[in-house]
């Protein structure tokens, strides 16, 4: 039996995911651009990182589920991803972001990355939704 909790963060990832994805689908151009000027505003970074830690850490404390099927694992990766990533973005001079973001190819790799975003999106939106909640 799927927990509440999990229906919820599903739920909550998947319809988040999937906008967000979808925007940087339609959007291309725009928020390309916008992610590179991220990366080098250390103020804007410094905003957007300490509230991707305060969901990562919300998420790993509420839902640290390593059992149970895909879902529940899938889930907990997310919030673990947000809280490593986010901690990491934190403490990193803005050379280095800067950097990592250059090693990853995030410019070249811009539709790849979005569409791996939408095709977990439409998987844990179809999961979500797929299950009832019981109380």
């Amino acid at each position: 039996m799927i927990q509440p909790r999990t229906i919820f963060l599903a739920r909550l990832a998947g319809l988040f995911l999937f906008l967000t994805s979808l925007a940087m689908l339609v959007q291309a151009g725009t928020i390309s651009l916008s992610i590179n000027a991220l990366v080098h505003d250390r103020a804007a970074l410094l905003v957007l990182v300490l509230f991707g830690l305060v969901g990562g850490l919300a998420m790993v404390l509420a839902h640290n589920v390593w059992s149970g099927g895909a879902l529940p694992v899938i889930v907990t990766l997310i919030g673990w991803w947000l809280l490593l990533r986010n901690a990491l973005l934190l403490f990193l001079p803005t050379n280095a972001v800067v950097a990592l973001f250059d090693a990853l190819y995030v410019e070249k790799l811009y539709y790849l990355f979005a569409l791996t975003g939408l095709a977990i999106a439409i998987y844990l939106t179809y999961a979500g939704f797929r299950h009832r909640p019981h109380p």
